[in-house]
């Protein structure tokens, strides 16, 4: 997408050239592309340094075992940093570097993605109609051949049986990742479980919306088999008989792999606000997003396209 405006030239950078090359070759791109080697965890700030990229969008996760090291080479290098983290502790303290970064004169945004950005925009968009928003019970279902990837996979199983904070009934309580087993209809896809999800709404929200008295996210995969499955393996993480479920994450991608013939390329997004309305009687207002043709695996990058183009065109 934005290979395609008229301003922006992109780089792709990562572990891989070769792969950077052959996607650089499948891009209709207004300027052409240049492609560069780079290892996070090794060389970030030399080639950094090097090419003094405008903005740098970090999308290599997971971001639940990383620290803020890519950012601040960011704003020493005076760049944009913009990610698409999902890591609750990751996306919430990254205000850590504001000051810094208004020193310099550049952006840092983290969680730019489905979730806290696409949700509160949802949010957001609605809380108008509420004199008082006192719920939001929400959440999202993943098809079987959208092919998360191994970081992916390794996000959601660092959660899977742990115990986690969320608001319920006006107090931060602990439930446990892909717990609290329940099953949700969508109105073009039928029923499929959800369990509880660990995700940086659950400490941002309260804040951003302080007469929250309640807040349950959820995530389920779209086969009852893998998602019973994990839902199993939660419990013998919860009591301790598996302490990390990480260590085979590879294992279970592959295995989850072998599904797909059974499975769709359809996602869903769900979320139920309530609460008083402006008139002062109870409301509820609800949104339902289906993602057809493997295109749910695209919405987590909107965000960060929309941003980027904001800050290419001086808005």
């Amino acid at each position: 997408m934005l290979a395609q405006e008229n301003k922006v030239q992109v780089i792709i950078a990562g572990r891989s050239l070769q792969k950077a090359d052959q996607l650089a070759s499948k891009l209709e791109a207004t300027n052409k592309p240049e492609t560069i080697a780079l290892d996070i965890n090794i060389n970030f700030s030399a080639v950094l340094a090097k090419i003094n990229p405008d903005i740098v969008i970090h999308t290599s996760g997971p971001f639940q075992s990383q620290n803020y090291d890519l950012a601040m080479a960011c704003v020493t290098q005076g760049c944009h940093y913009i990610d698409l983290a999902d890591g609750r502790k990751f996306v919430a303290g990254i205000t850590v570097l504001d000051k810094k970064a208004k020193q310099a004169g550049v952006l840092i945004i983290s969680g730019a993605s489905s979730v806290p950005c696409f949700t509160s925009a949802l949010v957001d968009h609605s809380r108008s109609e509420f004199q008082t928003l006192e719920e939001l019970d929400y959440g999202i279902t993943t098809a079987q051949k959208n092919n998360p990837g191994l970081a992916t996979t390794i996000a959601i199983l660092s959660y899977v049986g742990k115990p986690f904070m969320t608001k319920i009934d006006g107090q931060m309580k602990s439930v446990f990742g892909w717990q609290n087993l329940h099953l949700h209809k969508y109105s073009e896809l039928g029923r499929r479980f959800l369990g509880n999800c660990d995700v940086p709404d659950l400490t941002l929200f309260p804040k951003r919306y302080p007469e929250l008295k309640t807040i349950r996210f959820y995530a389920g995969l779209e086969l009852p088999f893998t998602h019973l499955t994990l839902w199993l393996l939660s419990w013998l993480v919860r009591i301790r008989l598996i302490s990390k479920l990480e260590k085979v994450a590879g294992r279970l991608l592959k295995t989850s792999g072998v599904l797909d013939s059974l499975g769709t390329d359809t996602s869903g997004l769900h979320m139920k606000l309530s609460g008083k309305g402006t008139d002062g009687i109870n409301k509820s207002i609800k949104f339902e997003l289906i993602a057809r043709s493997g295109d749910g695996q695209y919405i987590p990058c909107i965000p960060a396209i929309i941003l980027a183009k904001k800050l290419i065109n001086n808005e």
